[in-house]
């Protein structure tokens, strides 16, 4: 950084003799270069130094103690949020109306004490303004801050790491603690299957689009195959497997790894209520890095507000996620009117409310914290870290079942592996509580035989894991049908009934004979699909109005 002297040799005169008029320097020289020269050694002597930082106001001295221990330097717009602006005059303004004896903010304050100045430094992603205290400077106030009881009458320092941030949960704030969450292996079990199967992903308990980064996190998938609907779109197949096969605790302690240490996962492009346009860097996986190790400091087992916990962030940590104190450049609009949340006022509604997603989120479906809500809100108001990850049931006492109808009904606890080699057979149907529940039709039977698989390993695998014996039916159901294809089919159809078979023949003679199909009697015929209007206004031309009868 540079030094009081180069700070300073920009300066005007008067604002050189302001300076040393606020230090109680005496100046007799009446040239720039002399003044500059004398002020700037004058300016470096330890005691003065000490004297000027005591006269300081607490919020003066709060910045210069801000500027110090973050290395002697900030961004400009972080340290004007917190510490004020510096009033824009010219010398003309500045002298006739002595503002640097009235200072609006303590960044002023500091500014025409020459504790503090201003100016660009080249970074790796181009310039950007800093405050900063010159160079030569720091070691002083440094050693001032060692001698000196900061504004509260404490030793100043920065927020201990060991040191939680907000407070205990209020009781009210915990009256209804939501069940633990050990879900996720399950949804990732059920998305592998349906993009294998290239079906429609059905809704689940965490977003479909989060489990695709968090197995994309894990290398499971490639990222080129989000939104994949065929089988041979889907990647890292050996991976597949062997996450399926993997026990639930194994395959949960997986994707937290790969989540943790993930630079693709990206917790603020996932936080409901805003969307991110652009392909701007909030450098995600930094940024987690950052609010794991504040949560490190909260104990164990503890009910901790997270309204509090985000408040404390707000007002230690505001820029946490914005090392550049950069409000304006990310595109990022809300839902419910388009509107884009830009500026230092939008910091609840974005940065506050990724903390808020990280905690109810990715944390809760980790098991890594139990959540609660106060009454009568449906929002999330208090977090506890567990000591423990929620219970898995032994998958070996969990078994399927299989009606006479071809319905299988499989518990959740059943291995994962097993669930989706039989979801590949079958059409889902809706989950209800903790079993996932599938029917066998022709229609699914012909999906999952196109895809290499073959009705004796669903067999096998439904002998191996129901709870009771398969109904001989569907057992010879299925071999009939391996053997011989489909030997019934049911049909939608429109019929057409007469009351006198002379009808048919007048309507086969017409121009709407082709839109008749085959007869199923002399008085009843089968109309082809598309052609019911047309057969109904060729029976108009003859004098005949049809009753329509609609069967549900």
């Amino acid at each position: 950084m540079p030094t009081i002297l180069q700070s300073l040799q920009d300066s005007d005169i008067g604002f050189l003799r302001i300076v040393a008029r606020l230090w109680g320097i005496d100046i007799k020289a009446n040239d720039v270069e002399t003044i500059l020269k004398e002020l700037s050694a004058a300016l470096l002597d330890p005691n003065l130094v000490r004297e000027v930082i005591e006269a300081l106001p607490g919020y003066a001295r709060s910045a210069l103690e801000a500027l110090a221990s973050s290395g002697g330097r900030l961004p400009w717009a972080v340290f004007a949020r917190r510490f004020g602006e510096i009033r824009a005059a010219g010398p003309g303004r500045r002298d006739r109306e002595q503002i640097f004896l009235h200072p609006a903010s303590g960044a002023e304050m500091l500014f025409y004490r020459a504790l503090v100045a201003r100016a660009f430094f080249d970074l790796p992603d181009g310039a950007q303004e800093f405050a900063y205290i010159p160079d030569d400077l720091v070691p002083l106030v440094l050693q001032s801050q060692d001698r000196i009881p900061g504004p509260s009458g404490k030793h100043p320092s920065a927020h201990r790491e060991d040191e939680p941030l907000g407070r205990q949960a209020l009781p009210r704030e915990t009256i209804h603690p939501l069940p633990p969450c050990n879900r996720l292996v399950d949804d990732a079990t059920t998305l592998l299957a349906a993009l294998r199967m290239g079906i429609p992903i059905p809704e689940m308990r965490v977003p479909s689009g989060v489990v695709m980064e968090f197995l994309e996190a894990a290398k499971i998938l490639l990222p080129a195959s989000r939104g994949a609907r065929l089988a041979q779109e889907l990647p890292q197949l050996e991976q597949v497997r062997l996450f399926l096969e993997a026990g639930r605790d194994e395959a949960l302690d997986q994707l937290t790894r790969a989540w943790r240490a993930g630079e693709t996962f990206n917790e603020l492009r996932q936080v409901p209520g805003i969307e991110c346009e652009g392909d701007w860097n909030n450098r995600p996986l930094a940024t987690r890095e950052f609010l794991l190790n504040l949560l490190k400091s909260i104990p164990l087992g503890s009910w901790w507000s997270l309204p509090a916990f985000i408040h404390g962030i707000k007002e230690k940590y505001p820029d946490f996620q914005r090392p550049v104190g950069d409000y304006d450049s990310w595109f990022i609009k809300r839902f419910s009117d388009g509107a884009y949340l830009r500026g230092f006022g939008s910091w609840d509604e974005v940065d506050g409310a990724l903390i808020r997603y990280l905690v109810s989120g990715p944390l809760y479906w980790l098991g890594q914290v139990d959540l609660a809500m106060p009454g009568g809100e449906d929002v999330v108001s208090a977090f506890r870290r567990r000591r423990e990850r929620p219970h898995s049931t032994n998958s070996t006492i969990a078994k399927l079942h299989v009606s006479s109808q071809g319905r299988v009904v499989i518990p959740r606890w059943l291995a994962r592996a097993t669930r989706y080699q039989i979801a590949r057979f079958c059409e889902w149907e809706e989950e209800k509580d903790d079993e996932y529940r599938y029917r066998l039709t022709t229609g699914s039977l012909k999906r999952a035989v196109g895809q290499g698989l073959k009705v004796n390993q669903l067999l096998l695998l439904l002998a191996k894991n129901a709870a009771a014996e398969i109904p001989p039916a569907i057992i010879k159901a299925l071999k009939q049908w391996e053997q011989k294809g489909t030997e019934a089919r049911l049909e939608a159809q429109t019929i057409l009934r007469v009351s006198r078979p002379e009808i048919i023949e007048e309507l086969r003679k017409s121009k709407a004979g082709r839109f008749l199909g085959e007869s199923l009697g002399p008085a009843t015929v089968i109309i082809k699909a598309g052609a019911h209007a047309k057969v109904v206004a060729a029976l108009a031309e003859l004098g005949l109005l049809a009753e329509e009868l609609h069967v549900e």
